[in-house]
């Protein structure tokens, strides 16, 4: 399906059902199977608010999140029955369903101890029951870490051609918990195809509004807001959200001008904040992306994004080796804008995944083998340039698939 814009999505889940009864002494997804009608009645409620699109109560339903509540062997469960509930609320309705895929809370090495396979099949085996399930799209939210979102879309995009949303959640500054900027996000995950990238969670509108405007120069999608209903306070031990619906909606217009066209609430909004976004936008219209970068090559590692002029120069060879991560580490300190890796063998690519962490400028990679270079190209967390001899018929794939820049 294709998406229509403007598109409203919905707001919080969890606080709307702490208010409706769910008091934390189970998982959230095992609550609401217990309390369907709850859930179906909130996202009732969402749809006539205004919402085009409910995420289903799916949050948490990936096989790492329920085994830390106890719950094995069940993700196909768990989550068919959980998006049979929102098709049930948004039935008889405009509105549709999204797969709602979120954080596993692992980290790849050398901070935590999952491999990027680990995380890919994670995601794959939460993709296909949605899929199964009749999603009508996919919403990847919440996401703190690059890996999370490349192994999510990928898993994705291996179930289902349906649209993905990707939403992000970061700082004030715009760096989410692991050091990532959101506009390296940003062109990472437009490089691999989504349909829209978003940012969710930890921020009011206004934070949002300012991260908005360092996304548009170089989105070349439309940009999809979900803030909270301010920034959190803790009042008497618990956790409050104190911006009114009438303060939530101020900036929506602005985040249209922005190339926002799918706004949405997370933590400490419900149904009235939802119900005050339409009437912000009923002159919308669609503003097409035109990244100032267009005719530059637009790159980046899993932390930052880079700007480089047409025509750069692969630039002195890097071989992968036993010593690879201390060479690539010198590499980050020399005066070359890019850094060059050779992958030519099997052995290549595991000192590439060991090392690849520590690369902190524009990575090209060269190499001459088809199913060596994709290998490359998925272990790596960034948006990567190529050098050698491969055919640009052997490539177009990588590129849809990687956003390999060639």
């Amino acid at each position: 399906m294709e998406l229509y814009y403007p598109l409203i999505l919905d707001g919080a889940n969890g606080t709307e059902l702490q208010k409706r009864g769910y008091d934390g002494s189970v998982c959230t997804e095992a609550w609401v199977l217990e309390h369907p009608e709850v859930m179906r009645k909130l996202q009732e409620e969402y749809v006539e608010a205004g919402s085009n699109v409910v995420y289903a109560p799916t949050f948490g339903a990936n096989r790492v999140k329920l085994e830390e509540n106890g719950i094995f062997n069940q993700v196909g469960d768990f989550n068919k029955r959980l998006v049979a509930i929102s098709k049930e609320a948004v039935e008889g309705s405009n509105a549709i369903v999204a797969g709602d895929i979120a954080t596993t809370g692992k980290f790849l090495a050398p901070v935590g101890d999952v491999t990027f396979a680990d995380l890919y099949d994670i995601y794959h085996e939460q993709a296909e029951a949605m899929e199964e399930a009749g999603v009508d799209m996919f919403v990847i939210e919440t996401i703190m870490t690059v890996p999370d979102a490349r192994a999510a879309l990928l898993a994705v995009k291996d179930v289902s051609d349906k649209p993905v949303l990707v939403s992000f959640t970061c700082d004030e500054n715009g760096r989410t918990l692991t050091g990532s900027d959101v506009r390296a996000a940003l062109v990472i995950m437009q490089g691999m195809g989504i349909d829209a990238f978003g940012l969710n969670c930890s921020t009011g509108p206004a934070e949002m509004l300012e991260q908005a405007k360092r996304l548009r120069d170089l989105a070349e999608v439309p940009l999809a807001i979900k803030p909270n209903a301010g920034l959190p306070k803790s009042v008497n031990g618990k956790t409050v959200y104190d911006c009114p619906p009438n303060e939530f909606v101020k900036h929506t217009r602005e985040f249209s001008e922005l190339g926002g066209a799918l706004f949405g609430g997370c933590c400490g909004t419900g149904p009235e904040h939802i119900a005050k976004i339409a009437p912000e936008l009923s002159d919308f219209e669609l503003r097409k992306p035109d990244p100032e970068f267009r005719d530059k090559i637009v790159c980046a590692t899993e932390k930052d994004a880079f700007i480089l002029e047409p025509g750069i120069e692969a630039g002195e060879i890097i071989e992968c080796g036993p010593d690879l991560e201390e060479r690539l580490r010198k590499a980050n300190k020399n005066d070359s804008q890019i850094i060059t890796v050779k992958i030519s063998c099997e052995s290549d690519l595991d000192e590439f995944e060991a090392a690849q962490y520590v690369i902190r400028k524009p990575l090209c990679i060269v190499c001459d083998d088809a199913a060596f270079l994709d290998e490359a190209l998925k272990l790596y967390q960034g948006r990567a340039l190529y050098a050698g001899s491969l055919s640009d018929e052997e490539l177009a794939p990588l590129k849809r698939r990687y956003g390999l820049i060639f």
